[in-house]
């Protein structure tokens, strides 16, 4: 075995985000994932365009990095499932495939019988994803969603804005992201059942159910402890060592020490200012919270007096735990997401070398890589129906005619 799902085929229908970026991670993990796309448009992130009002696109054309950066280690099957021809091939490549991953609304699945207990016949073992907005249960469980809405509606949004302020609307994709590793984790692990029971089964992820397991500590706290969502202004935070502070260089660092009794000498020390160790306004934490204030200020000033890369040096030396407050520019030359593989120089066909994000685990013996680029539109349709289904050139010419692939 090379890869961690090296002998395993994932059939992907899926668009936009947070299915695609599932297949993607299964892909990257080894999976052969086919993705079946309209056949007239393909997968609506395509035509993305715009991202933020910033421009997506290349000078090459039709290409645009968000479909590229979820739909990497795929081939394409344009497909029309309107018509029974494409259903029969779906159907056939079920029956010859291990996963199947959809995030269409249940309507739209039922009315083109693609549900779990239609393709479960062809293949008893195949492991169903259905990746939905609000999940498959409650009065929301068929209303349409988005990323930016499972935001919204799970207190993200309100817990990142600073109270007395306009919503912050973010355009990163939290939650499609989240429930994208949701849907992967169920995959592997309902792939991981089967393979010590035989059984496949359907599994339901959600953008709602991915974003609440990011807020997991948030919820318990209220719901557990009747602690709810804090706002607190960093000059009167209650942990000083746990703050940002802005450098000479105009730039933030992050102090994070979260259990600072101990830290507090070092930090004393780094920032030359033993006197202030055995104070009894701030020689324990209780009394640095009751006097966080006063410190801070003293901190500000001390932080001001040199660059952040100094401060850097100095806190790393004192082994106190610390941060640079970087912009997404800034830490994608940041060495150590490269070294680790977070980010991956990659030979791209038609941009050439380039970074992309990378896998974010590493396997030491079956390690993932970034073998092919996002497909173009049915670019492997007979390639599939050739190797796979048995097709001939004959059926194709015919499929062709009558407008199925």
């Amino acid at each position: 075995m090379d890869k961690v799902l090296d002998g395993i085929r994932v059939l992907d229908w899926t668009v936009f985000q947070q299915g695609p970026i599932a297949t993607m991670l299964l892909g990257d993990m080894g999976a052969d994932v086919i993705k079946i796309e309209e056949r007239v448009g393909g997968d609506m992130a395509r035509g993305m365009m715009r991202m933020g009002g910033a421009i997506a696109t290349t000078h090459f054309g039709q290409r645009n990095v968000y479909f590229e950066m979820a739909n990497r280690n795929k081939r394409s099957l344009a497909l029309d499932l309107s018509k029974e021809k494409g259903k029969e091939i779906l159907c056939r490549l079920v029956s010859k495939s291990d996963v199947f991953v959809h995030n269409f609304r249940s309507e739209t699945v039922q009315k083109l019988g693609l549900d779990y207990a239609t393709l479960s016949k062809y293949n008893p073992r195949l492991i169903y994803a259905g990746c939905s907005g609000w999940g498959p249960r409650g009065p929301d469980r068929d209303a349409p969603a988005f990323d930016f809405a499972a935001m919204a509606r799970s207190g993200f949004v309100n817990m990142v804005t600073e109270p007395g302020r306009q919503p912050w609307v973010p355009v990163a994709g939290i939650a499609d992201q989240m429930g994208a590793i949701t849907t992967t984790l169920g995959v592997v692990s309902a792939l991981l059942a089967r393979e010590r029971t035989g059984i496949g089964q359907e599994i339901n992820t959600s953008l709602l159910g991915g974003i609440s397991y990011l807020l997991h500590m948030n919820l318990g706290f209220h719901k557990m402890a009747g602690i709810g969502t804090q706002w607190i202004r960093r000059e009167r935070t209650g942990n000083p060592l746990y703050n940002y502070y802005l450098c000479g260089d105009n730039r933030w660092i992050a102090l994070v020490n979260l259990t600072p009794d101990p830290r507090w000498p070092a930090l004393c020390r780094a920032m030359g200012l033993e006197h202030l160790e055995k104070d009894p306004r701030f020689d324990n934490m209780d009394h640095r919270q009751a006097n966080a204030e006063q410190l801070i200020k003293i901190l500000d000033e001390r932080f001001a007096t040199r660059t952040s890369h100094e401060w850097a040096k100095i806190l790393r030396e004192h082994d106190l735990i610390f941060s640079m407050v970087n912009s997404v520019e800034e830490f994608s030359n940041d060495p150590q997401p490269l070294a680790n593989g977070y980010l991956v120089e990659y030979d791209h066909p038609m941009w050439g070398k380039t970074t992309m994000p990378g896998f974010p685990i590493d396997f030491t013996r079956t390690p993932s890589s970034i073998d092919r680029p996002a497909p173009e539109l049915g670019q492997h349709t007979e390639e599939i129906l050739i190797d796979i289904l048995g097709y001939t050139w004959a059926d194709i010419a015919a499929l062709k005619g009558e407008q199925v692939i």
